[in-house]
């Protein structure tokens, strides 16, 4: 049986950890900061887990991050 692809944008995107939830980069953070306020940018730094139903949609697209 051949092996399942898994999505090269969710690679990029996020990351799986030992237990199993999925990390993601805070979203609003690509460009258009200067329209940001300073407590949105300092919010959005680093990774959070995300949601159970996100989480349900993200492993779809990455089989193997179990």
């Amino acid at each position: 049986m051949p092996k399942m692809k898994t999505k090269a944008s969710a690679k990029k995107r996020f990351k799986a950890t030992a237990t199993g939830k999925i990390k993601a980069a805070g979203a609003g953070k690509r460009h258009g900061m200067i329209k940001r306020t300073n407590k949105f940018i300092r919010n959005a730094r680093g990774t959070m887990v995300l949601s159970e139903p996100d989480t349900k949609i993200v492993k779809i697209y990455m089989p193997y991050a179990r």
